[in-house]
């Protein structure tokens, strides 16, 4: 594992999902960990939603914007999370592929919403703990 790790978070809309564990991912790091984020069929805009909540837990994504899933970006990943995207990520050999089975928000009442960001948040922290755990080592 590099020094600097990169992970990429994949969902279908690059909306909610992987834009909440790329929020947390910064977050939680500290800017130790490469933060990539994509769609296999972006959305226009973020999930207001998901906003909302994330800012609940103090968490800003306002600013990200839904991006297209690029072969660049699973090339450049050590590790990619995939979020209910099926077989639209690109697979290459040598690569860590984890799919974190989570329901995808769109559309959900804030109350589902948070049950969602919760779990994304503890395996998020589970997920870099990991990673900074191993530079030591």
């Amino acid at each position: 594992m590099p020094e600097t790790p990169t992970i990429l978070f994949v969902c279908v809309h690059n909306a909610g999902r992987s834009q909440m564990a790329a929020g947390y991912a910064r977050a939680l790091s500290g800017g130790l960990v490469q933060v990539l984020s994509g769609g296999s069929e972006p959305g226009d805009t973020i999930n207001p939603v998901a906003v909302q909540v994330m800012a609940e837990d103090g968490i800003d994504i306002t600013g990200t914007i839904p991006q297209l899933l690029t072969t660049d970006q699973v090339r450049d990943a050590d590790i990619v999370i995939t979020m209910g995207c099926g077989d639209a990520c690109p697979i290459f050999p040598g690569k860590r592929y984890d799919d974190w089975e989570l329901t995808d928000p769109a559309g959900k009442p804030a109350d589902q919403v948070r049950l969602i960001r919760d779990e994304i948040k503890e395996r998020v922290s589970t997920l870099v703990k990991e990673l900074l755990g191993s530079r030591s080592s």
